[in-house]
């Protein structure tokens, strides 16, 4: 009787009958006989109802525990079958395992604590395991999680951002509380059917509690949350609205450098071929062009974070490209205009736009529509000091998943993975408190 206790507590199950341990040479294994008690015999192994016996299954089979020091552990009982009056005929749930799993619930936790806390490698060398039987284990482990938490309890202010996950365009999108940090749910998807799927799941009452949404200028996305959540504030994030300043600040240079680079090819032309000769002048063109090659971080920077090599670099610009020196002022100019208080930001957003109108500068009047189109919702982000900076901060972090996950055979693996560690609701190490 102790040794059928000490054993159910090296094991880790509950209401569990240990009848016999004996080594299997042929495999190398240690093989323990194991039955459910009386209570927790004849149920549904999906809803655990009590169901009448059906037959014996196809006999004995056998669940992975954790290893015994070097040497491997399993449980082998009778698989019966029940006659479930919901599910119909189905394998009997058993107290050591989930249902249709092939490894204890004791190993499932401490597979899935593994693969939030260290690496691929590390997983599947310590438990001997493939690596797509940790994302089976993971998804079983979420699957079980997400029963007994709420990630939508108290949700009213919410990012909603997308992140490529898998080349050729494969993406999930993602919503992140903003009041917790927490990652609240993700599909794979890129598009209203997906978001609304979201939607779906929060429900129309829950729906109606949510304030505030921030997100990029993706009009999929501004779509389905006005059709959602009519009441809610629309956040459009600065970090895009200036991310459109600096791509169209870098087409500016590239048309720059494009014009040096043809002046240059059309002065050597005339120039002849060869190396010119000594005292000759030098070629302007060919140091415009090499010079507006290497400006761009020096473009891209915010000023206050600028080298002084950099420095030199954008006050070279100021002097031999104006063009290129005002696309570079109009990019600041709207960066500023968040770190000012609504009343002033507002005023500036008016004059930015004004300016960016009549700046001849293609690039910037295409801009400038779509910051008048997303004007309201510019506004709000600084009105309420929302941006995606905490979705931001979620996207490295599922990249870095991303990276341990490879080899997943579906993304629900690498959701599930997502959920345990950003979820707010990590999977303990079991025996650990």
């Amino acid at each position: 009787m102790r040794t059928a206790r000490i054993w159910r507590t090296l094991l880790g199950v509950e209401k569990t009958i240990v009848d016999d341990v004996d080594y299997d040479d042929d495999a190398g294994v240690l093989v323990v006989a194991v039955r459910p008690m009386k209570a927790a015999r004849n149920r549904c192994g999906l809803c655990h109802r009590r169901s009448p016996g059906y037959d014996r299954g196809e006999g004995r089979r056998r669940w992975r525990s954790l290893d015994a020091g070097i040497i491997q552990v399993v449980l082998e009982a009778d698989a019966r079958r029940v006659a479930c009056r919901e599910h119909g005929v189905t394998v009997a749930s058993v107290p050591w395992a989930r249902h249709q799993a092939g490894h204890t619930y004791l190993f499932d936790d401490h597979v899935a604590w593994l693969a939030t806390q260290s690496s691929k490698t590390a997983v599947t060398a310590l438990m001997r395991i493939a690596w797509r039987t940790v994302g089976a284990i993971v998804t079983r482990v979420w699957d079980d999680a997400a029963t007994l938490h709420d990630p939508f309890d108290g949700l009213t202010r919410i990012g909603i951002d997308e992140i490529s996950y898998k080349r050729g365009h494969k993406f999930l999108t993602i919503v992140v509380d903003h009041d917790t940090g927490r990652l609240v749910w993700a599909a794979p998807g890129q598009d209203k059917a997906t978001l609304g799927t979201f939607f779906d799941a929060l429900g129309p009452e829950r729906s109606a509690q949510i304030t505030h949404v921030s997100a990029d200028g993706a009009a999929w996305i501004a779509n389905v949350v006005a059709a959602r959540c009519p009441n809610a504030v629309r956040c459009a994030d600065p970090f895009h609205v200036v991310k459109w300043a600096t791509e169209a600040l870098d087409e500016v240079r590239r048309a720059a450098w494009n014009d040096a680079r043809k002046a240059a090819r059309i002065n050597d032309a005339a120039r002849g071929r060869g190396r010119p000769r000594n005292g000759a002048p030098e070629r302007p063109d060919s140091a415009r062009a090499a010079g507006i090659r290497n400006s761009r971080y020096a473009l891209w920077k915010n000023p206050e974070n600028l080298t002084e090599k950099q420095q030199t670099k954008l006050a070279w610009i100021v002097q031999t490209d104006p063009r290129l020196a005002r696309a570079y002022y109009l990019k600041e100019g709207l960066r500023v205009i968040f770190k000012l208080p609504l009343d002033q930001a507002k005023e500036a957003l008016d004059k930015w736009v004004a300016w960016a109108r009549r700046c001849r500068i293609p690039a910037f009047v295409k801009l400038q529509r779509s910051i008048v189109k997303h004007r309201v919702a510019i506004l709000a982000s600084i009105e309420h000091n929302l941006s995606n900076g905490r979705i931001e901060s979620m996207n490295t972090k599922i990249r870095l998943l991303t990276r341990i996950a490879f080899g997943f055979a579906s993304p629900d693996a690498l959701i599930s993975l997502a959920m345990l560690s950003l979820g707010g609701h990590r999977p303990a190490l079991p025996g650990r408190k």
